[in-house]
């Protein structure tokens, strides 16, 4: 529940500004799983495994969800460079 309220709140930041709404989506695809077109759900969503171990190096903690202006700061970081 806790990251589909972390997707909200970044979906409506989104809208209020589109170059954040651009700059998350770069960072979404970046961040997809090798090979999500063969596997169910057929989404570029991220590994689990994946997510859990950024979790652990970031925050320590590999359940932790992370606020929403870090991923905006991320996000819009991380876009300065191709």
């Amino acid at each position: 529940m806790v990251w589909l309220r972390l997707s909200l709140v970044l979906a409506l930041r989104a809208v209020a500004d589109p170059a954040l709404g651009v700059a998350l989506v770069r960072v979404a695809w970046r961040f997809r799983r090798r090979g999500w077109w063969g596997r169910f759900p057929f989404l570029p969503l991220p590994s689990r495994r994946y997510l859990a171990w950024r979790m652990h190096t970031v925050y320590g903690d590999h359940h932790a969800v992370p606020p929403a202006d870090d991923v905006e700061r991320y996000a819009r970081w991380a876009v300065q460079f191709p």
